[in-house]
């Protein structure tokens, strides 16, 4: 075992130390501990590990010994007035550091020996080669097949100056340098990964057969893998019944190789375990090994100063512009009193930074000077509070429609939006005010009311309606996707309505609705935008009453199911299912906006929209009491942009459970392109068996995947 003093780690290890110590060198050049610096802004070298092989004596020399007499060379002494022949070969002698070019002439026949000193013979010479000609030259490693993975060999790719220069023109003594260099970097890199006694051997050699470059070659001699005999974590006792949870955090073990990459891998878990187990003051200093190069192996030590055990106490804000602590407290998943864990706090600053209305946060965990709670400190930075939003879009069957919206996302503090809409297209116009207050007593939860007023254009009917309502939900979103999403809410509608049915009647029909919308999912996908794998699952029942010359019930009830299966790391299959029905009342009696319709974008793509089903003597749908839809299709990605064939199919009936034996098909192609923010799509379909007047092609343009 060497002995030595523990160097500082922020300076380079003296290699007389024998106390070494892990040091992350991020960004660091091959010639960092050379004179010349060479820069590499993306490659990071590993945490090094340095131990050189202890020098040992090999001469016993008494030093009160007789020197013995000067023997007789047999040589008189020089002519100082002579010229001096020796002058040219000592200029010759190469610096022992450096690969040693041993020919001056042109064809590049001759083998360079990185390692090589001036007391090596001179290689064997067939031709001539001029040392300072400039040649291309290529790089081939060798010895490291079953050492080197993508970390090694992408580290010593973009640290490596042989590698920046491969294929570009460079002389003799300029590859020499650059051998010199990549082989102090192999050396390092091979320390990292436990080969203490590597041994690198860098040649230079003549082209081969139809090739004009240099063969430069760096051959490897791993040596023996140095192994931990011992692993010492000291201080981890401290941690009481947490200690057996931690000491597993720290993957490290006795047997395993003196790997840099995993031991400080290991320490940032053991970390980040402290942090999740009530232990927010903790601190891990960095991992020392000492290495036996006798022996092969080496002991690691870790010293822990676990800072004391704590749970949670109160959330403290400078002042309450944005949020109240109360607030704060409410959206947080901890309560006071609960294990401090340092994901707990991540989601709260997430959660924070989801409302829209900071844009940053900094959460500090402070002492509560009790010796047993921690308070956490949130500082905030408010973001702008107003949004003005724009949407264009267009469907075949639907035409144009432009949307604008203008919002205050803390009008009411705290969290309580307030949100103008407006549309206009060729057949909506719509104009509402939303409430909107999130986190509404509870985490995630929403309180929602609206107050719209909209006149509505359709094939189908018309109807000009005044509608108050309000929801209570849970949603989902794309920064915080939820398994199961649930809403309750209230409706009052009063729609003036015109279809074929109040034609006949002599003209429009007056609607009083009141209705008490339910939904429940479940989503097991992987993506809101754009899921690849996974399902989904919801239902929606809505029991209402319609005043209209008599008072009647009845239950819209609809269920939705998607599929997706990865085929492959580019093809994603995709199925979609839905069915739906009205229980109670005739379909005449039912308000024409309040039954079901087939056809679209998000339905039946190649029909126009609301299109598919039963119609009148016009040709225009009249809706119905039951719904079935099914979708497939294939995502085929291309990087950002992506190909999209689909088949759907669906049917309306008056009747009150779906039919499948009228099933209207359409067939397509579309266009992904995939966004920071999600997919935009365009669609293209036809109707397989159309019915009367339908178009022959219909196009889509939206975001996010049809289902």
């Amino acid at each position: 075992m060497s002995h030595g003093t523990l160097p500082n780690t922020s300076e380079l290890l003296c290699p007389h130390s024998a106390w070494l110590t892990l040091v992350t060198l991020a960004l660091l050049p091959v010639g960092a501990w050379a004179q010349e610096t060479v820069a590499h802004p993306r490659a990071v070298m590993p945490a090094q590990i340095y131990a050189p092989p202890p020098v040992r004596s090999t001469l016993d020399i008494d030093p009160n010994a007789t020197l013995a007499p000067m023997p007789d060379l047999g040589v008189d002494w020089p002519d100082m007035d002579a010229p001096d022949t020796m002058a040219p070969l000592m200029a010759e002698v190469p610096d022992a550091q450096a690969p040693v070019a041993t020919s001056e002439v042109d064809t590049p026949t001759v083998t360079v020996d990185a390692a090589a000193t001036p007391a090596d013979p001179p290689p064997e010479q067939d031709v001539e080669f001029d040392a300072g000609a400039e040649r291309r030259y290529r790089v081939t490693l060798a010895g490291l097949e079953n050492i080197s993975d993508t970390v090694f060999a992408t580290r010593f790719d973009e640290l490596s100056v042989l590698k920046q220069g491969d294929g570009k023109p460079a002389n003799l003594a300029q590859i020499n340098r650059r051998i010199k260099e990549d082989t102090a970097l192999l050396d390092r890199l091979m320390r990292a990964k436990g080969y203490y006694d590597a041994r690198i051997r860098g040649s230079v050699s003549a082209p081969t057969a139809g090739d004009q470059r240099l063969q430069v070659s760096l051959d490897v001699v791993p040596g023996p893998l140095y192994v931990l005999a011992s692993v010492d974590l000291e201080g981890l006792q401290d941690t009481g019944p947490k200690e057996p949870v931690l000491r597993d955090a720290f993957s490290v073990k006795v047997g395993d190789p003196i790997d840099a990459d995993k031991i400080v891998g290991a320490q940032a878990a053991l970390t980040a375990a402290l942090g999740n187990n009530g232990f927010p003051f903790a601190k891990v200093e960095e991992p020392v090994v000492r290495v036996d190069h006798e022996a092969d192996k080496g002991d690691l030590d870790l010293i822990i100063a676990t800072g004391g055990y704590r749970t949670f106490g109160r959330i403290v804000l400078p002042d309450d512009d944005l949020f109240s602590a109360r607030h704060v407290q409410r959206i947080a998943r901890f309560r006071p009193g609960d294990t401090y864990t340092a994901s707990d706090v991540e989601d709260l600053r997430r959660a924070l930074v989801a409302t829209g209305l900071v844009s940053s946060v900094k959460l500090t965990p402070k002492d509560a000077g009790d010796g047993e709670h921690v308070d956490l400190a949130v500082d905030v930075t408010a973001a702008p509070p107003r949004t003005i939003a724009g949407e264009i879009g267009y469907g075949t069957g639907e035409g144009y429609r432009i949307e604008a919206s203008w919002q205050h996302r803390n009008f009411f503090p705290p969290e309580g939006a307030l949100t103008v809409r407006g549309v206009a297209g060729t057949q909506e116009q719509t104009g509402s005010v939303t409430y909107r207050r999130n986190n509404f007593r509870k985490r995630d939860q929403v309180l929602t009311g609206l107050l719209s007023v909209s006149n509505i254009n359709r094939n189908a009917f018309d109807a000009r309606t005044v509608q108050l309502s309000g929801t209570l939900e849970r949603q989902t979103n794309i920064i915080f996707q939820k398994k199961w999403v649930w809403s309750v809410g209230g409706e009052l509608v009063a729609s003036d309505e015109r279809d074929s049915f109040s034609q006949l009647r002599g003209g429009r029909r007056t609607f009083f609705i009141g209705a008490l919308p339910t939904g429940l999912t479940y989503d097991g996908s992987d993506d809101l935008l754009n899921p690849t794998t996974g399902f989904r699952l919801g239902g929606r029942l809505s029991p209402e009453l319609s005043f209209q010359n008599s008072t009647f019930g009845y239950i819209r009830a609809q269920i939705d199911g998607s599929i997706y299966q990865p085929m492959s790391d580019r093809i994603t299959l995709a199925g979609r299912a839905r069915l739906g029905t009205i229980f109670g009342s005739t379909v005449s009696r039912i308000a024409p906006s309040r039954r079901f319709y087939a056809g679209g974008g998000g339905s039946v793509r190649g029909y126009g929209y609301q299109a598919i089903g039963p119609r009148d003597a016009n040709n225009d749908p009249i809706g119905g009491k039951s719904l079935a839809e099914f979708s497939l299709e294939a995502r085929v990605r291309f990087g950002n942009f992506g190909v999209v064939p689909f088949v759907d199919a669906g049917n309306i009936s008056t009747a009150a459970l779906p039919r499948f034996n009228d099933l209207r098909i359409g067939a397509g192609v579309g266009v992904r392109y995939y966004s920071n923010f999600g997919p935009i799509r365009i669609d293209v379909g036809t109707p397989i068996n159309p019915q009367r007047g339908d178009s022959k092609i219909a196009v889509y343009v939206s975001l996010g995947q049809a289902f």
